[in-house]
Order: C-alpha cells, then sequence, then structure tokens
C-alpha cells in the first residue's frame, strides 16, 4: 500500500505542481488512512470498499474531528482513488459518492496593526539571533509569504537595491515588493550577521539555524510563538497569521484585491476576496463609533 502512495505523491509533485504545503497534507492524510486500513486487516487498495472509507470518516467525526479537516481528508481520498482508478490498479472508485460535510466559513486569525508592531519589536537587535529574527519576521509580514517559502529563500533571491524578493512556490515563481523597513533590516541581517550563522560559506539559504543548517518550519514555529508570548499576544498565533494580517492591512490601507493576489500567489481571486470581509467589520465599527443615530 505504501508504494502506491508513494507513486501518488510523486505523482502531484511532477505533474500537477502541488504546492509543497498542499503535498504534505495528501501525504498526512493518506499515512492516516492506511494505518486505519492495516488495524482492519485490509492489506491492498484493491480490496477497500465504499463502507470501508465510509467507517473511517464515522470514526473522525466521532473522534471529533473539524468538519473543514473531514472535508480535506475526503479531497485527499477521492484524488487518491481517481489516480487508482486512471492507472488500471482498481475497477471502481469506492470514493465516488462520498460527499463532503458542510463548512461554516470563518474569517481567519488575525492581528492588528498595534500587536504586528509589538511581535516585530520584540527580537533584540543588538544580538546575531535577534537581528536574523527580526529580519524572518519583518519579511514576512512584509511580503504575506507562507512560512514554507520563506525559509526556501535564497540569498540570490533577494534584491535590495530594487527592494523586492523572489518568491518560489512548486514550479512558480513570483515578485513580491518590500518595503523600506524591511529592507533596512534585511540590509543589516545580510551583511552584518548572516555570516556569523554559516558554517558552509557556500550555503545558499537566505535563513539558518543556528547550527547553520537550512531554518525548518518548526524552528521558525518556535521562534515566532516565544516572541508572540513575549509581547503579550493572547490569540494562537502561527506563521499563517501574520500572512492573514498582511493581507487584511493591505486591503484596508487602500491596495486592491488583485494586487493582493498576485503578491499572495493565489491562483483563484476568491481566495483573496475572503479577506475583505474584515473591510466589513472594520465599517461596522467606524459606523457604530461616528454615526448620529447608531
Amino acid at each position: 500500500m505504501k508504494e502506491l502512495m508513494e507513486e501518488f505523491i510523486g505523482y502531484l509533485h511532477s505533474k500537477k505542481n502541488v504546492s509543497y504545503n498542499t503535498e504534505i497534507s495528501y501525504q498526512r492524510d493518506l499515512k492516516k488512512l492506511e494505518e486505519y486500513f492495516e488495524k482492519k486487516k485490509i492489506g491492498r487498495w484493491e480490496d477497500v470498499s465504499e463502507t470501508d472509507i465510509q467507517n473511517y470518516l464515522s470514526k473522525m467525526r466521532e473522534e471529533n474531528f473539524a468538519s473543514a479537516t473531514i472535508s480535506r481528508n475526503i479531497a485527499t481520498i477521492r484524488a487518491f482513488f481517481q489516480y487508482l482508478l486512471r492507472q488500471g490498479i482498481i475497477a471502481e472508485d469506492p470514493s465516488e459518492n462520498l460527499k463532503p460535510p458542510k463548512v461554516e466559513k470563518k474569517l481567519p486569525q488575525t492581528l492588528t496593526v498595534q500587536e504586528v508592531d509589538r511581535l516585530l519589536g520584540m527580537p533584540d537587535q543588538s544580538t546575531a539571533k535577534g537581528l536574523r529574527d527580526r529580519a524572518m519576521l519583518e519579511l514576512l509580514y512584509a511580503t504575506g509569504m507562507r512560512v514554507s517559502e520563506l525559509i526556501h529563500l535564497k540569498i540570490s533571491d533577494l534584491n535590495l537595491q530594487m527592494g523586492y524578493v523572489i518568491c518560489h512556490d512548486a514550479n512558480k515563481e513570483r515578485i513580491i515588493p518590500i518595503g523600506n523597513v524591511s529592507r533596512d533590516i534585511l540590509a543589516t541581517y545580510v551583511e552584518k550577521v548572516r555570516d556569523f550563522f554559516l558554517k558552509n560559506k557556500k550555503e545558499t539559504a537566505l535563513f539558518t539555524n543556528c547550527q547553520g543548517r537550512v531554518m525548518s518550519r518548526q524552528g521558525f514555529w518556535k521562534i515566532l510563538k516565544g516572541y508572540a508570548a513575549a509581547a503579550g499576544i493572547q490569540c494562537d498565533i502561527t506563521p499563517h497569521t501574520l500572512r492573514h494580517s498582511f493581507a487584511v492591512h493591505m486591503l484596508q490601507n487602500g491596495a486592491d484585491v488583485k494586487s493582493v493576489q498576485e503578491m499572495l500567489g493565489h491562483s483563484d481571486i476568491s481566495s483573496t476576496q475572503m479577506y475583505l470581509g474584515f473591510n466589513v467589520v472594520k465599517m461596522r465599527d467606524v459606523y457604530m463609533k461616528a454615526h448620529p443615530r447608531r
């Protein structure tokens, strides 16, 4: 079963050009599915029935998995069995009739501008580590890029003279402008601090950890959590919180949706339009404070 899963992930990587995050999600979902079937003594994908899959999804509901998580698993399962069908490995698709649960769309968690200011002010810039951390946080908020894109940046992707960074997503790339504040911090980091962390002078990564290796997602997450706690930020912050905050703050300050879409790397503009909901919330607050007959 593992071999077919690996073939499918390889197909997604080489043929479908899915993002790194999507690829990891597929791998995680399929691994859990395989472990469930192994416990049920089902050793071949050809032997999986619609009832078997429905039982797996029922188990997820019993364990109180969120509707969004179940929905994503159904999408993974359907994509995988469609692949097996096209490859002639199965004669019928047992996932064909699966229907995802209705997912209530919620506005993502964001920070206020004041909270972002506190967060970005936490690193101690008198130390090499603090300057590196400030540079990473500033760049993430300045561009709205994903953390996976941030940690895979190379020094050659940064053009400080022209004020932009080249961001890579699967086989696509996009150019994102960076403002003067983040550009100044990055210039100081590159000129005075980056070499301090390098063990191999041929290392091309823009950001490395204290051992001189490429910064990991987990490593950055830990750094972010530490500064968020020090800044007194109460929400459950993730690297994506800064991405959401970037989008909302840009739109609230007059940026057009199309430009924000391009900077975020959204293929579908509807993904970006979600953030317009925050403008409605802001307008309502302004109205309630200012309208004489509120």
